[in-house]
């Protein structure tokens, strides 16, 4: 209860997992996608137990996209809990008092889309008037090396690399700009 806020009295009048309506429903949702889960192989153990005792087959491994994982590659040694990465992401937790289901799979889903790449963020343009003013002004050019960088390849690897451009017919992007 200290966790879920649910309790006993609560559950008393709901149906149980292995109720059709419970099992068969959830088997629909999920249908043959993917099953993204913070910390999955938790979730997939329960899953699959309450599974088995109904002699339904296991949800295979590789169904579940593991945000847990996904969060450690992303930030090696970093806090990888889903409080965590909604905090390194600026993604609010303040509404999140209880461990609930279904602020926590909106939680995840901001999240997954973060360790994913990115949500998509509002396109900023600029005003005609600051556009005009930034194309009207002067750009400093670069200054120019005093003298060029010496090659550190060998001859057989300059031969090596002519060969391989050749080799690309007279299309080869290093032939137009070169």
């Amino acid at each position: 209860m200290r966790i879920t806020g649910i309790t006993n009295d609560t559950l008393r009048d709901k149906k149980r997992f292995e109720h059709p309506d419970v099992v068969d429903a959830l088997m629909a949702f999920l249908g043959e996608d993917p099953i993204v889960a913070h910390n999955a192989e938790f979730d997939r153990g329960f899953l699959n137990y309450e599974l088995e005792l109904l002699g339904r087959p296991h949800l295979p491994k590789e169904r579940f996209i593991d945000t847990l994982v996904l969060a450690r590659e992303h930030r090696p040694g970093s806090p990888a809990s889903l409080d965590a990465v909604c905090k390194r992401f600026n993604i609010s937790i303040q509404d999140r008092v209880l461990h609930g289901a279904l602020l926590d799979a909106q939680l995840l889903a901001m999240a997954y889309l973060e360790l994913r790449g990115g949500r998509e963020r509002a396109f900023d343009f600029a005003s005609a008037a600051s556009a005009n003013a930034l194309a009207q002004a002067a750009l400093t050019p670069r200054r120019q090396r005093p003298a060029p960088l010496t090659s550190s390849i060998t001859p057989e690897e300059r031969a090596a690399h002519d060969a391989f451009i050749g080799a690309m017919g007279e299309a080869a992007i290093w032939k137009k700009y070169a």
